[in-house]
């Protein structure tokens, strides 16, 4: 039997990923990408100015987020390597956080999900009226 290099192992398990499988580790990246707040922090760091927000900047952008919420997205996103952390010694300490490359490219694709929701909501909302009146009248 030929010995496989680590690299040609990471290749056969990445092949043989399948979100669909319960065990797979891929389902627990999509629970983590597909939570509120994550899809809202990486559209507010999309958006943007400079690139990169505080940590103030994203409680105010984001409303409901409570801070304790707020700091166990960015720090699940930190893990993740979606996004970066900047300590800046001053006083008081400025904290900045940045999509990296990889946050980028979910931050696409999360932008474009926000988008959707905010372009369809009145259709959404109208057929859930014309579905409950109907449910309400079986």
């Amino acid at each position: 039997m030929a010995t496989r290099t680590a690299a040609a192992l990471r290749e056969e398990a990445r092949a043989a990923y399948d979100a669909f499988v319960k065990e797979c580790p891929t389902s627990q990246l999509l629970a983590r990408i597909s939570d509120k707040w994550v899809g809202l922090v990486l559209s507010a760091l999309g958006e943007a100015e400079q690139g990169s927000m505080r940590y103030s900047e994203l409680g105010r952008k984001i409303p409901g987020v409570s801070q304790k919420m707020l700091t166990q997205t960015l720090r699940s996103l930190e893990r993740d390597g979606i996004v970066t952390r900047t300590v800046t010694a001053t006083v008081p300490v400025r904290v900045d956080y940045r999509l990296t490359e990889l946050g980028g490219s979910l931050g696409c694709l999360l932008s474009s999900v926000k988008q959707w929701a905010e372009n369809h909501f009145d259709e959404v909302s109208a057929h859930r009226e014309a579905y409950d009146e109907a449910a309400a009248t079986a």
